[in-house]
């Protein structure tokens, strides 16, 4: 919920070497990736790598499967990346940053782009994919070391240090030394039958935050003062209401208002006690991306995270895993924009935050299913059932965190009308199943049983 770091990690797989090429075992699907730059000196203020896809096959080609990856070293800085502009639409670009578990010449790390939508025809190409990335204490980037930076490719040509992949299958291309063809897959845990389960769900069927109910289910509305968002802000609890949503159920409703100054803001938020560690996490949320009434414009972040409190700085028991919505951007970043941030720690004064992100960088208005599995050394995110990210090594959490919703205003982003504006966040439902790791697909099947059965709470889970 701060500032961001970049670091993932993978795990190493089997590779077949043929033609030059480091392949899988699968059939070349015919697409091609196409590099050139603008930033050819061996040092540069930001690396700039502009990519082409183009489709030499005979078949139109879904490139929501595929991912480039270019790789390069980061002498230990943190990076950020930008979409300057793509044919295709920015907004349709997905990135993460991923460290190699064991570096290799000419990289520690690959920043793999991919796609969430659109259809690439026989000979035809993606046009111009042009990227950024620099670091983000804005020193000089060392390119001469990068192993897919190429300072004579200043025309677009198909360029094998970029490989291609399909399906997280090496389709083309040449990996860094040692990486692998492979992405790595969650491991999914056998499923647990119905009445060995322990598992929390709720469905938010109360009457309003002063429902007993709520207290008894261990769920607190948050009244007290202090961060995050505008200082001097309140967190009432009339912010927390329990609307139906005209399919029969109930809706956790989270708004946040504000006229502009601190005495009119209120944000909202709601929190479960800290007992939850590894395993499954999901909510049915519906994100907005403009106010009811009233002029658009804030930075307006809202959410799904869970979290352990900060004993002291930079203490390394903190733990934190967000979803966090920001429809008109936020963090020096454009909107919409959907972090998913993995924290290690942090530092309140002066600011230094240790943690990872991986962005989706288009509207979420609606509707959507959010899943985090929690397990073996990774955090694995996915919306509506597609992974978007993965986040591991020292980013694993080590200690029980709190299910926390909340829905508040960027500090320095209020649009700067005086006219009071609300927005509003919903949670359909939440789910945890604690020590397994539950497909998304199978998160959905379990609570349609809840609801079938007519149960709209349980919590099995030990305090």
């Amino acid at each position: 919920m701060r500032l961001r770091k970049i670091l993932l990690v993978v795990t190493l797989a089997a590779m077949v070497a043929t033609g030059g090429l480091i392949r899988a075992a699968s059939a070349d699907s015919g697409l091609r990736v196409q590099y050139r730059t603008t930033m050819t000196g061996a040092s540069a203020y930001e690396t700039q790598p502009w990519f082409k896809i183009r489709n030499t096959g005979s078949s139109a080609a879904s490139l929501s499967r595929y991912t480039i990856r270019y790789y390069f070293t980061g002498n230990g800085a943190a990076y950020s990346f930008s979409c300057a502009w793509a044919v295709v639409g920015c907004g349709t670009l997905r990135h993460r940053f991923v460290t190699l578990a064991t570096p290799v010449n000419g990289a520690d790390r690959y920043l793999e782009i991919g796609f969430t939508s659109g259809t690439l025809a026989a000979g035809a190409d993606t046009g111009d994919i042009q990227l950024r990335l620099w670091r983000t204490d804005w020193q000089n980037v060392n390119q001469a070391d990068d192993y897919s930076f190429g300072a004579a490719q200043t025309s677009y040509a198909d360029w094998a240090r970029t490989p291609l992949y399909l399906d997280g299958v090496l389709d083309w291309g040449t990996p860094a030394s040692t990486d692998p063809t492979t992405s790595p897959s969650p491991t999914v845990t056998p499923t647990v039958p119905p009445g060995e389960r322990t598992e929390l769900f709720d469905d938010f069927s109360y009457t309003n935050s002063s429902d007993p109910r709520i207290g008894q289910r261990r769920w607190s509305v948050r009244t007290n003062p202090g961060g995050p968002g505008i200082p001097g802000a309140s967190w009432p609890a009339s912010a927390v209401t329990f609307p139906s949503i005209g399919t029969g159920n109930q809706a956790l409703t989270l708004t946040a208002t504000t006229d502009g100054t601190a005495s009119g803001t209120s944000q909202a938020e709601m929190l479960h006690q800290r007992k939850f560690f590894e395993g499954t996490y999901a909510a049915r949320v519906r994100f907005t991306d403009a106010p009811q009434s009233g002029p658009d414009g804030d930075n307006v972040v809202q959410t799904f995270f869970t979290i352990t409190p900060l004993a002291f700085d930079l203490d390394p028991n903190y733990g934190e895993i967000d979803f966090e919505y920001l429809p008109n951007g936020g963090w020096g970043a454009q909107g919409p924009i959907m972090y998913m941030t993995t924290w290690e720690t942090y530092r309140n004064e002066p600011w230094l935050s240790d943690n990872t992100y991986t962005t989706v960088n288009q509207s979420m208005a609606g509707w959507h299913t959010l899943v985090f599995q929690v397990s073996g050394g990774n955090v694995t995110y996915y919306i509506d059932g597609q992974q978007v990210a993965q986040h591991g090594g020292k980013y694993y959490p080590e200690t029980p965190m709190s299910i926390n919703f909340n829905h508040w205003f960027i500090n320095g982003g209020l649009n700067g009308s005086s006219t009071q504006r609300s927005y509003v966040q919903q949670v359909d439902w939440v789910y945890h199943a604690k020590n397994e790791v539950v497909a998304p697909t199978a998160v959905q099947g379990r609570v349609d049983a809840f609801r079938a059965a007519g149960t709209a709470w349980t919590d099995s889970v030990p305090e």
